[in-house]
């Protein structure tokens, strides 16, 4: 099935070649769950903070038995700081 992988600000770097505009069009097994694409990509734990299925939060308790479904938009960004 067919999903939207979405990386935010330092995350980008970890996108796919081939990723436009902070997103790729990934091909991922039907049984997919948010936490595998988050592994699949190697993102470093620290990083991931907020993971969002269509704009829909999904809290670190739930990745691992999260399933997408086709054309769903996975969202990741990593912690914000500034001043």
């Amino acid at each position: 099935m067919q999903i939207t992988f979405k990386l935010f600000a330092t995350l980008g770097d970890y996108l796919p070649p081939g990723a436009r505009f902070n997103q790729v069009e990934l091909e991922v097994p039907d049984d997919a769950t948010v936490q595998a694409i988050i592994d699949r990509y190697q993102l470093p734990p620290k990083l991931v903070h907020l993971v969002l299925v269509n704009g829909v939060f999904v809290p670190p308790s739930a990745r691992a038995e999260h399933r997408l479904a086709p054309g769903d938009v996975l969202a990741v960004w990593p912690p914000i700081a500034g001043g």
